[in-house]
Protein backbone atom coordinates (compact mmCIF):
# COMPACT_ATOMS: atom_id res chain seq x y z
CA UNK A 1 0.00 0.00 0.00
CA UNK A 2 1.22 3.34 -0.73
CA UNK A 3 2.00 6.20 2.22
CA UNK A 4 -1.09 8.06 -0.19
CA UNK A 5 -3.54 5.09 0.40
CA UNK A 6 -2.82 4.38 3.78
CA UNK A 7 -3.66 7.70 4.83
CA UNK A 8 -7.17 7.77 2.89
CA UNK A 9 -7.82 4.81 4.26
CA UNK A 10 -6.72 5.87 7.87
CA UNK A 11 -9.10 9.03 7.51
CA UNK A 12 -12.14 6.53 6.13
CA UNK A 13 -12.08 5.03 9.58
CA UNK A 14 -12.36 8.87 11.22
CA UNK A 15 -15.42 9.03 8.60
CA UNK A 16 -18.97 7.98 8.79
CA UNK A 17 -22.24 8.25 6.26
CA UNK A 18 -22.91 11.61 6.56
CA UNK A 19 -19.28 12.51 5.79
CA UNK A 20 -18.40 13.90 9.46
CA UNK A 21 -15.56 13.26 11.84
CA UNK A 22 -16.46 10.20 14.29
CA UNK A 23 -15.83 11.64 17.68
CA UNK A 24 -15.43 8.83 20.91
CA UNK A 25 -17.92 11.09 23.77
CA UNK A 26 -16.20 10.59 27.17
CA UNK A 27 -20.06 10.60 29.16
CA UNK A 28 -19.61 10.66 33.01
CA UNK A 29 -23.54 9.49 34.56
CA UNK A 30 -24.99 7.68 37.94
CA UNK A 31 -24.98 4.64 38.15
CA UNK A 32 -28.81 3.89 38.42
CA UNK A 33 -30.98 1.44 36.03
CA UNK A 34 -32.14 3.69 33.32
CA UNK A 35 -29.09 5.04 32.75
CA UNK A 36 -27.01 1.53 32.55
CA UNK A 37 -30.10 0.39 30.24
CA UNK A 38 -28.98 3.42 28.03
CA UNK A 39 -25.32 1.96 28.05
CA UNK A 40 -27.00 -1.66 26.70
CA UNK A 41 -28.49 0.55 23.91
CA UNK A 42 -25.86 2.74 22.96
CA UNK A 43 -24.76 0.83 20.13
CA UNK A 44 -27.99 2.10 18.09
CA UNK A 45 -26.61 5.38 18.67
CA UNK A 46 -23.04 4.48 17.25
CA UNK A 47 -24.69 2.72 14.17
CA UNK A 48 -26.85 5.83 13.45
CA UNK A 49 -23.83 8.14 13.88
CA UNK A 50 -20.72 6.67 13.52
CA UNK A 51 -19.92 8.17 17.04
CA UNK A 52 -18.73 5.66 20.04
CA UNK A 53 -19.11 6.61 23.72
CA UNK A 54 -16.99 5.84 26.55
CA UNK A 55 -18.50 5.98 30.20
CA UNK A 56 -18.03 6.62 33.49
CA UNK A 57 -20.51 5.33 36.03
CA UNK A 58 -20.10 6.44 39.48
CA UNK A 59 -21.82 6.73 42.84
CA UNK A 60 -24.66 9.29 43.23
CA UNK A 61 -22.47 11.46 45.47
CA UNK A 62 -19.02 10.37 43.71
CA UNK A 63 -20.65 11.33 40.53
CA UNK A 64 -21.58 14.64 41.97
CA UNK A 65 -18.29 15.26 43.22
CA UNK A 66 -16.07 14.57 40.25
CA UNK A 67 -18.29 16.80 37.78
CA UNK A 68 -18.45 19.79 39.84
CA UNK A 69 -14.53 19.39 40.36
CA UNK A 70 -13.99 18.85 36.48
CA UNK A 71 -16.20 21.74 35.55
CA UNK A 72 -15.24 24.17 38.04
CA UNK A 73 -11.58 23.73 37.39
CA UNK A 74 -12.14 23.48 33.22
CA UNK A 75 -10.86 19.67 33.96
CA UNK A 76 -11.90 18.43 30.30
CA UNK A 77 -12.74 15.13 31.47
CA UNK A 78 -15.68 14.92 30.08
CA UNK A 79 -17.81 15.95 27.14
CA UNK A 80 -21.26 15.32 28.47
CA UNK A 81 -22.25 15.11 32.30
CA UNK A 82 -25.52 13.79 33.73
CA UNK A 83 -26.45 16.10 36.67
CA UNK A 84 -29.81 17.99 37.95
CA UNK A 85 -31.86 20.89 38.13
CA UNK A 86 -29.62 22.23 41.56
CA UNK A 87 -26.75 22.32 39.17
CA UNK A 88 -27.82 23.52 35.70
CA UNK A 89 -28.94 27.35 36.47
CA UNK A 90 -25.63 27.25 38.89
CA UNK A 91 -23.46 26.08 36.50
CA UNK A 92 -25.36 28.44 33.60
CA UNK A 93 -24.87 31.34 35.20
CA UNK A 94 -20.93 30.67 35.52
CA UNK A 95 -21.18 30.03 31.90
CA UNK A 96 -19.43 26.59 32.31
CA UNK A 97 -22.56 24.99 30.07
CA UNK A 98 -23.32 25.11 26.55
CA UNK A 99 -27.07 26.34 25.49
CA UNK A 100 -28.74 23.75 23.95
CA UNK A 101 -31.29 25.88 22.38
CA UNK A 102 -30.50 25.12 19.33
CA UNK A 103 -31.71 21.46 18.64
CA UNK A 104 -33.02 20.36 15.60
CA UNK A 105 -36.88 20.97 15.31
CA UNK A 106 -37.18 17.01 15.02
CA UNK A 107 -35.93 17.15 18.40
CA UNK A 108 -38.95 18.91 19.43
CA UNK A 109 -37.72 20.71 22.90
CA UNK A 110 -41.17 21.88 23.14
CA UNK A 111 -43.09 18.41 23.97
CA UNK A 112 -39.96 18.72 27.51
CA UNK A 113 -42.40 18.84 30.47
CA UNK A 114 -42.66 22.52 31.39
CA UNK A 115 -42.29 21.47 35.00
CA UNK A 116 -38.86 19.72 33.43
CA UNK A 117 -37.68 22.43 30.84
CA UNK A 118 -38.19 25.45 33.88
CA UNK A 119 -35.92 23.76 36.20
CA UNK A 120 -32.88 22.88 33.52
CA UNK A 121 -32.97 26.00 31.91
CA UNK A 122 -31.69 29.51 32.84
CA UNK A 123 -33.45 32.87 31.75
CA UNK A 124 -35.66 30.76 29.30
CA UNK A 125 -32.32 29.17 27.92
CA UNK A 126 -32.21 25.03 28.31
CA UNK A 127 -29.11 23.71 29.24
CA UNK A 128 -29.38 20.44 30.17
CA UNK A 129 -32.04 17.75 28.75
CA UNK A 130 -33.87 15.18 31.06
CA UNK A 131 -33.17 12.08 30.38
CA UNK A 132 -35.67 11.23 32.65
CA UNK A 133 -38.01 13.64 35.28
CA UNK A 134 -39.62 12.60 38.77
CA UNK A 135 -40.95 13.18 41.81
CA UNK A 136 -41.18 11.10 44.99
CA UNK A 137 -44.12 8.94 45.84
CA UNK A 138 -45.18 5.56 48.15
CA UNK A 139 -44.28 2.57 46.78
CA UNK A 140 -46.00 -0.24 49.37
CA UNK A 141 -46.71 -3.98 49.09
CA UNK A 142 -50.44 -4.38 48.46
CA UNK A 143 -49.99 -8.60 50.29
CA UNK A 144 -48.10 -6.55 53.71
CA UNK A 145 -51.09 -4.04 54.02
CA UNK A 146 -53.83 -6.58 53.36
CA UNK A 147 -52.66 -8.43 56.06
CA UNK A 148 -52.34 -6.21 58.32
CA UNK A 149 -55.60 -4.69 58.11
CA UNK A 150 -55.18 -1.57 56.45
CA UNK A 151 -56.02 0.04 53.17
CA UNK A 152 -53.88 2.70 51.41
CA UNK A 153 -55.55 5.82 50.68
CA UNK A 154 -54.02 7.65 47.71
CA UNK A 155 -53.09 10.87 49.13
CA UNK A 156 -51.74 9.23 52.96
CA UNK A 157 -50.73 11.49 56.02
CA UNK A 158 -47.82 10.37 57.64
CA UNK A 159 -49.73 9.33 60.74
CA UNK A 160 -51.05 6.74 58.73
CA UNK A 161 -47.45 5.76 57.20
CA UNK A 162 -46.24 5.21 60.71
CA UNK A 163 -49.09 3.20 61.72
CA UNK A 164 -49.19 1.27 58.69
CA UNK A 165 -45.22 0.26 58.85
CA UNK A 166 -45.27 -0.61 62.02
CA UNK A 167 -48.36 -3.17 61.30
CA UNK A 168 -46.46 -4.17 58.59
CA UNK A 169 -42.93 -5.09 60.48
CA UNK A 170 -42.11 -8.65 61.11
CA UNK A 171 -38.10 -7.98 61.84
CA UNK A 172 -37.85 -12.18 62.88
CA UNK A 173 -38.66 -13.17 58.99
CA UNK A 174 -37.00 -9.41 57.62
CA UNK A 175 -40.30 -7.69 56.62
CA UNK A 176 -39.34 -3.96 57.71
CA UNK A 177 -42.50 -1.76 57.61
CA UNK A 178 -40.61 1.00 56.06
CA UNK A 179 -37.09 1.86 53.88
CA UNK A 180 -36.32 5.45 53.51
CA UNK A 181 -32.83 7.19 52.60
CA UNK A 182 -30.34 7.39 55.97
CA UNK A 183 -27.33 7.94 53.79
CA UNK A 184 -25.48 11.75 53.91
CA UNK A 185 -25.56 13.64 51.39
CA UNK A 186 -27.23 16.32 49.75
CA UNK A 187 -29.14 14.23 47.40
CA UNK A 188 -29.29 11.47 49.35
CA UNK A 189 -30.83 12.31 52.72
CA UNK A 190 -30.85 15.54 52.85
CA UNK A 191 -32.91 15.72 50.19
CA UNK A 192 -35.41 13.53 51.56
CA UNK A 193 -35.40 14.67 55.13
CA UNK A 194 -35.88 18.37 53.55
CA UNK A 195 -38.81 17.27 50.84
CA UNK A 196 -40.50 15.29 54.17
CA UNK A 197 -39.73 18.59 56.29
CA UNK A 198 -41.80 20.90 54.46
CA UNK A 199 -44.65 18.89 54.80
CA UNK A 200 -43.96 19.37 58.70
CA UNK A 201 -44.06 22.83 58.08
CA UNK A 202 -40.12 23.76 58.31
CA UNK A 203 -38.12 25.52 56.28
CA UNK A 204 -34.20 25.14 55.38
CA UNK A 205 -33.80 29.58 56.53
CA UNK A 206 -36.47 32.01 56.11
CA UNK A 207 -37.25 34.88 54.15
CA UNK A 208 -34.27 36.49 55.72
CA UNK A 209 -31.91 33.71 54.77
CA UNK A 210 -31.88 32.97 58.60
CA UNK A 211 -31.47 29.21 59.42
CA UNK A 212 -34.36 27.51 60.80
CA UNK A 213 -32.82 24.10 62.10
CA UNK A 214 -33.45 24.60 65.28
CA UNK A 215 -37.46 25.40 64.88
CA UNK A 216 -40.34 23.12 66.59
CA UNK A 217 -41.19 22.11 62.78
CA UNK A 218 -37.35 20.60 62.07
CA UNK A 219 -37.46 18.77 65.34
CA UNK A 220 -40.99 17.25 64.48
CA UNK A 221 -39.81 16.19 61.25
CA UNK A 222 -36.24 14.34 62.25
CA UNK A 223 -37.85 12.93 65.14
CA UNK A 224 -41.18 10.89 63.99
CA UNK A 225 -38.43 10.16 60.68
CA UNK A 226 -35.73 8.65 63.44
CA UNK A 227 -38.70 6.75 65.93
CA UNK A 228 -40.28 5.47 62.48
CA UNK A 229 -37.01 3.88 61.23
CA UNK A 230 -36.14 2.87 64.48
CA UNK A 231 -39.47 0.84 64.99
CA UNK A 232 -39.90 -0.65 61.36
CA UNK A 233 -36.97 0.24 59.59
CA UNK A 234 -33.97 -1.93 58.19
CA UNK A 235 -30.26 -2.69 59.98
CA UNK A 236 -27.67 -0.47 59.14
CA UNK A 237 -30.45 2.07 57.33
CA UNK A 238 -27.34 5.06 57.72
CA UNK A 239 -25.89 3.67 54.96
CA UNK A 240 -28.98 3.38 52.88
CA UNK A 241 -29.52 5.11 49.43
CA UNK A 242 -31.65 4.57 47.10
CA UNK A 243 -30.14 1.92 45.28
CA UNK A 244 -29.41 0.04 48.97
CA UNK A 245 -33.68 0.34 49.87
CA UNK A 246 -34.24 -0.39 45.42
CA UNK A 247 -32.71 -3.67 46.21
CA UNK A 248 -34.11 -4.67 49.69
CA UNK A 249 -38.17 -3.74 48.40
CA UNK A 250 -36.95 -6.13 45.21
CA UNK A 251 -35.94 -8.34 47.50
CA UNK A 252 -39.50 -8.62 48.98
CA UNK A 253 -37.72 -6.76 52.77
CA UNK A 254 -39.60 -4.05 52.22
CA UNK A 255 -43.31 -2.75 53.45
CA UNK A 256 -43.21 1.04 52.21
CA UNK A 257 -40.27 2.93 50.12
CA UNK A 258 -41.35 6.60 49.91
CA UNK A 259 -38.89 7.64 46.92
CA UNK A 260 -38.05 8.62 43.29
CA UNK A 261 -41.21 8.23 41.33
CA UNK A 262 -38.69 6.84 38.51
CA UNK A 263 -38.09 3.10 40.95
CA UNK A 264 -41.64 2.36 39.56
CA UNK A 265 -40.76 0.53 36.43
CA UNK A 266 -37.51 -1.30 38.81
CA UNK A 267 -40.12 -2.80 41.67
CA UNK A 268 -42.71 -3.87 39.04
CA UNK A 269 -40.18 -5.84 36.54
CA UNK A 270 -40.29 -9.24 37.45
CA UNK A 271 -36.93 -9.84 36.19
CA UNK A 272 -35.25 -7.81 38.78
CA UNK A 273 -38.30 -7.99 41.45
CA UNK A 274 -39.82 -10.78 43.76
CA UNK A 275 -42.62 -9.13 44.66
CA UNK A 276 -43.25 -7.35 40.81
CA UNK A 277 -47.35 -8.28 40.98
CA UNK A 278 -47.62 -6.73 44.60
CA UNK A 279 -46.67 -3.09 44.27
CA UNK A 280 -48.94 -0.25 44.65
CA UNK A 281 -49.16 3.53 44.94
CA UNK A 282 -49.72 6.38 46.71
CA UNK A 283 -48.78 10.51 46.55
CA UNK A 284 -46.17 11.22 48.77
CA UNK A 285 -47.31 11.63 52.40
CA UNK A 286 -48.66 14.94 54.31
CA UNK A 287 -50.11 16.58 58.20
CA UNK A 288 -52.53 18.55 56.83
CA UNK A 289 -50.29 21.72 56.38
CA UNK A 290 -51.28 22.01 52.05
CA UNK A 291 -47.71 20.27 51.15
CA UNK A 292 -46.69 16.63 50.34
CA UNK A 293 -43.52 15.25 51.02
CA UNK A 294 -42.46 14.93 47.23
CA UNK A 295 -39.67 16.34 45.43
CA UNK A 296 -38.88 17.57 41.77
CA UNK A 297 -35.58 16.76 40.30
CA UNK A 298 -34.42 15.47 37.02
CA UNK A 299 -31.22 13.25 35.82
CA UNK A 300 -30.56 15.23 32.29
CA UNK A 301 -27.46 15.48 30.07
CA UNK A 302 -25.41 18.83 29.56
CA UNK A 303 -22.51 19.67 27.68
CA UNK A 304 -19.62 21.53 29.82
CA UNK A 305 -18.61 24.30 28.14
CA UNK A 306 -14.78 22.97 27.73
CA UNK A 307 -15.68 20.32 25.43
CA UNK A 308 -14.36 20.13 21.98
CA UNK A 309 -16.89 17.92 20.32
CA UNK A 310 -20.12 19.96 20.80
CA UNK A 311 -21.98 19.25 17.86
CA UNK A 312 -21.19 15.32 18.39
CA UNK A 313 -22.28 15.85 22.03
CA UNK A 314 -25.58 17.50 20.84
CA UNK A 315 -26.52 14.69 18.57
CA UNK A 316 -25.96 12.15 21.39
CA UNK A 317 -28.27 13.89 23.54
CA UNK A 318 -30.97 14.19 20.79
CA UNK A 319 -30.60 10.53 20.89
CA UNK A 320 -30.98 10.02 24.26
CA UNK A 321 -33.26 12.69 25.59
CA UNK A 322 -35.72 12.47 22.07
CA UNK A 323 -38.62 10.22 21.98
CA UNK A 324 -36.89 7.96 19.42
CA UNK A 325 -34.89 6.40 22.53
CA UNK A 326 -38.42 5.96 24.30
CA UNK A 327 -39.56 3.88 21.53
CA UNK A 328 -36.46 1.74 21.52
CA UNK A 329 -36.60 1.17 25.40
CA UNK A 330 -40.30 0.43 24.67
CA UNK A 331 -39.12 -2.07 21.63
CA UNK A 332 -36.90 -3.82 23.44
CA UNK A 333 -38.32 -3.36 27.56
CA UNK A 334 -41.80 -2.60 27.62
CA UNK A 335 -43.44 0.52 27.77
CA UNK A 336 -43.27 0.26 31.49
CA UNK A 337 -39.51 0.52 32.01
CA UNK A 338 -38.87 3.74 29.03
CA UNK A 339 -37.98 6.66 30.92
CA UNK A 340 -40.58 8.79 32.70
CA UNK A 341 -41.35 12.11 33.86
CA UNK A 342 -39.62 14.13 30.98
CA UNK A 343 -41.96 14.61 28.01
CA UNK A 344 -45.47 15.26 27.42
CA UNK A 345 -45.79 13.24 24.45
CA UNK A 346 -45.37 10.22 26.69
CA UNK A 347 -48.20 10.83 28.86
CA UNK A 348 -50.57 11.14 26.03
CA UNK A 349 -49.30 8.33 24.66
CA UNK A 350 -52.30 5.38 25.00
CA UNK A 351 -49.60 2.48 25.01
CA UNK A 352 -48.21 4.33 28.12
CA UNK A 353 -51.53 5.36 29.80
CA UNK A 354 -52.05 1.51 30.70
CA UNK A 355 -48.91 1.56 32.76
CA UNK A 356 -50.68 1.41 36.49
CA UNK A 357 -48.10 3.92 37.50
CA UNK A 358 -47.90 6.72 34.73
CA UNK A 359 -50.86 8.66 35.75
CA UNK A 360 -49.11 8.61 39.86
CA UNK A 361 -46.31 9.70 38.79
CA UNK A 362 -47.33 12.69 36.26
CA UNK A 363 -50.06 13.57 39.20
CA UNK A 364 -46.94 13.37 41.58
CA UNK A 365 -44.45 15.51 39.44
CA UNK A 366 -47.52 18.24 38.56
CA UNK A 367 -47.82 18.68 42.29
CA UNK A 368 -44.13 19.66 43.12
CA UNK A 369 -43.63 23.54 43.33
CA UNK A 370 -39.90 24.43 43.36
CA UNK A 371 -40.86 28.19 43.55
CA UNK A 372 -43.79 27.80 46.54
CA UNK A 373 -42.14 24.73 48.37
CA UNK A 374 -42.76 25.07 51.89
CA UNK A 375 -45.75 26.30 53.66
CA UNK A 376 -44.60 29.26 54.76
CA UNK A 377 -42.39 31.75 52.20
CA UNK A 378 -39.00 30.95 51.47
CA UNK A 379 -36.57 33.44 49.64
CA UNK A 380 -35.18 30.22 47.57
CA UNK A 381 -36.13 28.00 44.93
CA UNK A 382 -36.00 24.06 45.42
CA UNK A 383 -38.28 21.54 46.89
CA UNK A 384 -35.79 19.31 48.00
CA UNK A 385 -32.97 21.65 48.48
CA UNK A 386 -32.05 25.38 48.46
CA UNK A 387 -30.94 26.15 44.89
CA UNK A 388 -28.11 28.37 45.78
CA UNK A 389 -24.59 27.50 44.96
CA UNK A 390 -23.59 26.97 49.16
CA UNK A 391 -26.50 24.06 49.52
CA UNK A 392 -23.99 21.11 48.02
CA UNK A 393 -21.59 21.92 50.89
CA UNK A 394 -23.97 22.83 53.35
CA UNK A 395 -26.35 19.81 52.36
CA UNK A 396 -23.87 17.27 52.79
CA UNK A 397 -22.62 18.21 55.81
CA UNK A 398 -26.30 18.76 57.55
CA UNK A 399 -26.46 14.97 55.65
CA UNK A 400 -23.84 13.50 57.66
CA UNK A 401 -25.34 14.67 60.73
CA UNK A 402 -28.42 13.65 60.21
CA UNK A 403 -27.24 10.30 59.37
CA UNK A 404 -24.97 10.10 62.63
CA UNK A 405 -28.80 11.03 64.61
CA UNK A 406 -30.36 7.60 62.26
CA UNK A 407 -27.15 5.84 63.48
CA UNK A 408 -27.70 6.05 67.13
CA UNK A 409 -24.42 8.47 67.71
CA UNK A 410 -26.22 11.40 68.63
CA UNK A 411 -30.30 12.59 69.50
CA UNK A 412 -32.03 13.89 67.20
CA UNK A 413 -32.02 17.61 68.31
CA UNK A 414 -28.11 17.51 68.86
CA UNK A 415 -27.92 16.60 65.37
CA UNK A 416 -30.48 19.91 64.52
CA UNK A 417 -28.28 21.85 66.73
CA UNK A 418 -24.93 20.90 64.60
CA UNK A 419 -27.46 21.88 61.86
CA UNK A 420 -28.28 25.16 62.78
CA UNK A 421 -24.62 26.01 63.74
CA UNK A 422 -23.75 24.66 60.17
CA UNK A 423 -26.45 26.80 58.17
CA UNK A 424 -25.72 29.58 60.09
CA UNK A 425 -21.81 29.86 59.56
CA UNK A 426 -22.25 29.28 55.34
CA UNK A 427 -25.17 32.28 55.65
CA UNK A 428 -23.13 34.39 57.66
CA UNK A 429 -19.84 33.86 54.98
CA UNK A 430 -21.67 34.18 51.93
CA UNK A 431 -23.24 37.13 52.85
CA UNK A 432 -26.98 36.00 53.27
Amino acid sequence: MTLRNALCAATALGLFAGGAIAETLTIATVNNGDMIRMQGLTDDFTEKTGHTVEWVTLEENVLRQRVTTDISTNGGAFDIMTIGMYETPIWAANDWLISLDDLSDEYNADDILPAMRGGLSLDGTLYAAPFYGESSMVMYRTDLMEAAGMEMPKAPTWEFIGEAARAMTDKENEIYGICLRGKAGWGENAAFLTAMSNSFGARIVDENWVPQYDSEAWSNTLNFYIDLMNDAGPPGASTNGFNENLSLFQQGKCGMWIDATVAASFVTNPNDSTVADKVGFALAPDNGLGKRANWLWAWALAIPAGTQKEAAAKEFIEWATGTGYIELVAENEGWANVPPGARTSLYENPNYKEVPFAQMTLDSILSADPNNPTVDPVPYIGVQFAAIPEWAGMGSEIGQEFSAALAGQQTADEALAKAQAIATDVMESAGY
